[in-house]
């Protein structure tokens, strides 16, 4: 998978927990990922199709980091995931996927996005539908981590 098309999702994660709730996500490492299940507690997922690709991105995000965000962005501190918080996860998706659809226009990719799903619990699944490699990219703060998932397939 090309890095060039990778970056503007991780990019666009960091500027939009920055800025909306100004609070700064360290990356991790970038790993393969071979299994659905999700390594923390609330996951957006979207898809996106276009004329030189197709795939999906998740993010997802362990419970008391995703709270502090809900904090820091709402001045609501919940107790654990409820709507609220869920459709902050769908917000979220959305704007990092905005962000880094802005990005790699520039590049010369295009894609359309679909509406994002929201999935939560322990041990949830995350079903990415492209059949390519899955990338996972973990980042680390305080509070918790959150993880980016990107797989995509050439069309």
């Amino acid at each position: 998978m090309n890095v060039e098309f990778i970056n503007p999702f991780l990019v666009s994660l960091i500027n939009v927990i920055s800025t909306m709730a100004t609070m700064d996500l360290k990356p991790g490492k970038p790993q393969l990922k071979n299994h659905d299940l999700a390594k923390g507690d609330v996951s957006g997922l979207i898809g996106m199709v276009g004329p030189k690709t197709r795939g999906s991105l998740s993010i997802t995000f362990e419970q008391p980091l995703i709270l502090e965000i809900m904090n820091k962005m709402l001045g609501e501190k919940p107790e654990f995931i409820n709507d609220e918080v869920t459709d902050l996860v769908g917000e979220i998706t959305n704007m990092v996927t905005g962000g880094a659809k802005n990005l790699l226009s520039e590049k010369g990719y295009d894609f359309d996005m679909a509406t994002p799903a929201v999935v939560s619990g322990k041990n949830h699944t995350i079903s990415h539908k492209a059949r390519g490699k899955k990338i996972m990219m973990p980042f680390s703060h305080e509070f918790g981590n959150a993880f980016i998932e990107i797989c995509f397939e050439d069309s």
